[in-house]
């Protein structure tokens, strides 16, 4: 099983969304509806390129950037994360049947050791972070890297994502994939399952979506 992070586990898109929106204050600007959308799953190099063009200001330091999105959602995880609907249930349900796991997230090295305080260090097998990869989401290169750590063929994987970008990037890889948007919506696609919420998926929905009977 391989997770997203942001948006599917954790109620944490509305906590980004403070920090672009306060640091495109900051630049004396306001962050446009399409631009967030556009951010959603991203990278954080991606996002602040659409920042700062939305803005009108490509001109800005990306790093320098980063550096103040970065300590500022920090901040607002460590005062709480929420989980999605039906996350943690699922989540237990995979440990609990002994199916190996991932986290396979955009976000970050330092922002997903705060996350792992809410989410549980031995939730995952495996860990996969932003600034891990060579390559970020959309590319398949996080969840291939993820399927290799677990020892596990990447074609034999469930992922569970909210995002356009996260789901592109499963599909690259060549798992299944079952979206729960939440900010922004998901083309209907072969080989992508939707769901309103987590709280639908059972370890029976997971064995159906790779084609085999529940154990």
């Amino acid at each position: 099983m391989l997770f997203d992070m942001d948006g599917t586990l954790v109620d944490s898109e509305k906590l980004w969304e403070v920090a672009l929106h306060e640091l495109a204050v900051a630049y004396g600007g306001a962050l446009s509806e399409p631009a967030r959308r556009a951010i959603v799953g991203t990278s954080m190099a991606v996002s602040m390129r659409i920042l700062h063009d939305d803005l009108g200001q490509p001109e800005r330091d990306p790093h320098a950037s980063a550096a103040w999105i970065n300590t500022r959602i920090l901040e607002l995880f460590r005062s709480g994360l929420r989980w999605r609907p039906g996350a943690l249930a699922l989540l237990q349900a995979v440990r609990a049947a002994g199916i190996p796991t991932a986290l396979v997230t955009s976000s970050g090295r330092a922002l997903v050791e705060v996350a792992l305080d809410t989410l549980g260090r031995d939730s995952f097998d495996a860990v996969v972070c932003g600034d891990e990869v060579e390559a970020a989401k959309p590319h398949p290169t996080p969840y291939l890297t993820a399927a290799r750590l677990l020892g596990v063929p990447i074609g034999r994987c469930v992922a569970i994502e909210d995002s356009p970008t996260g789901v592109a990037s499963a599909l690259a890889a060549g798992a299944a994939v079952l979206a729960v948007p939440t900010e922004v919506s998901v083309e209907p696609s072969a080989g992508v399952h939707q769901l309103a919420s987590l709280t639908a998926a059972d370890l029976e929905l997971l064995a159906a979506l790779l084609g085999k009977p529940p154990a």
